[in-house]
């Protein structure tokens, strides 16, 4: 719901139309993750995961209230939002490094994968509902109000962390927050051809196809629909990736995972060309669906391989330093859609990505063919010893 009301106020803020407007809030959220995501990881591999979570989910709460405060009072500029959205990043650096590594000291190995699909239901579902009643709320209560929400909604992830209770994490976790320990985490990340494949891919992947940025100009002056169609839009993606998530969820045995992550990417920059293409809001709302399918299934399958291949004690820096392609690839696309599209136009910006996303993945099948013959069924990797 504020990641739809953000987008949506820089678009009313920015007169004329401004694509590079929208594309500066994935600057704001950028140049933080740049800066602390490693240390998040050393942190998320020194210190108790949970209560890490819990921190930076109590900032991003204040950050919400302090959105809504500012709308409600009228005092709210692009530069505010800009400033704020860069302290929620710099929360998200350490919350992501930390909650991804937990997952596997919950579950069992062979439970991993459907996890994982549960987790992406889970945000998924989330992410039909705010997007859709964002618009609902901008449109009848105000943007304000959708900031104020969010912030509530804080206190259900914060209680819920409460009750999970105490959660064992390796014995062996004592990397120390420090630069040879950042070192470490990329040792081990470049000495895994299978790791560092499926981040590259990751990145070109969201950086390429980043159609989420152009979406109130899409909806308002493309497709001609008003705050509930952009809430819907925006929710589209969503429902696919929870259909693919609830198969996925099913599948005990997820064979030959490679070859099937490298097909669920070129769907994902098919139907991102598609979507650009599209001048009615019934095909772009579809094309979106099969997106977000697309999507949930790369993502599941990235997520498996790298928990699987990493070992506890170097979890967090690893999951940091992919932070910063999964994280980084989306919001350098959203600059990157921004300045295409002011010189070319939206629907080029979107069409291009798709095709140079289907690139990527051709370039990537080359560069490292074990990535296309990965099983599923690999012995756990170690940890590369420090010098």
């Amino acid at each position: 719901m504020q990641v739809a009301a953000l987008h949506w106020q820089i678009r009313e803020l920015s007169v004329p139309p401004n694509p590079l407007a929208l594309g500066g809030i994935g600057l704001a959220r950028f140049l933080p993750l740049i800066i602390f995501s490693l240390i998040g990881g050393t942190v998320a591999d020194t210190l108790n995961r949970r209560w890490i979570i819990f921190v930076a989910q109590s900032i991003m709460a204040i950050v919400a209230a302090t959105l809504a405060y500012l709308t409600f009072n009228g005092s709210i500029t692009i530069w505010t939002i800009y400033l704020l959205t860069a302290i929620q990043a710099s929360a998200a650096a350490f919350d992501i490094p930390a909650r991804q590594a937990l997952i596997p000291n919950i579950v069992s190995r062979e439970d991993l994968p459907s996890a994982f699909s549960m987790t992406s239901i889970a945000m998924n579902t989330a992410a039909i509902a705010g997007p859709a009643l964002g618009g609902i709320v901008i449109a009848t209560l105000g943007q304000g109000y959708a900031y104020l929400f969010n912030s509530i909604s804080f206190l259900a992830v914060l209680i819920a962390l409460l009750l999970i209770g105490p959660v064992t994490q390796d014995p062996n976790n004592a990397a120390g927050v420090s630069l040879k320990a950042v070192a470490d985490g990329f040792r081990f990340i470049f000495s895994k051809p299978i790791i560092l494949s499926t981040m590259i891919l990751d990145f070109f992947a969201t950086f390429f196809a980043s159609a989420n940025t152009m979406m109130p100009i899409v909806a308002r002056d493309i497709l001609n629909v008003g705050e509930v169609g952009y809430g819907w839009l925006l929710s589209a993606e969503s429902i696919g990736s929870v259909a693919a998530g609830l198969v996925m969820s099913q599948i005990h045995i997820l064979r030959k995972q490679g070859r099937l992550l490298l097909i669920s990417v070129v769907v994902f920059g098919g139907a991102t060309i598609f979507f650009g293409l599209s001048n009615t809001f019934l095909m772009a709302t579809l094309m979106l669906m099969v997106l977000g399918a697309a999507d949930t299934v790369s993502t599941i399958i990235r997520n498996t391989i790298r928990q699987l291949q990493t070992p506890d004690h170097v979890r967090g820096r690893m999951t940091s330093i992919n932070q910063i392609f999964f994280q980084g690839g989306p919001q350098l696309g959203e600059v990157e859609a921004g300045i295409v599209a002011q010189f070319f136009g939206v629907p080029f910006a979107i069409v291009s990505g798709g095709f140079l996303t289907i690139l990527s993945v051709w370039f990537i099948s080359r560069k490292w063919p074990q990535l296309r013959t990965y099983d599923g069924g690999e012995p756990q990797t170690e940890a590369v010893p420090a010098d």
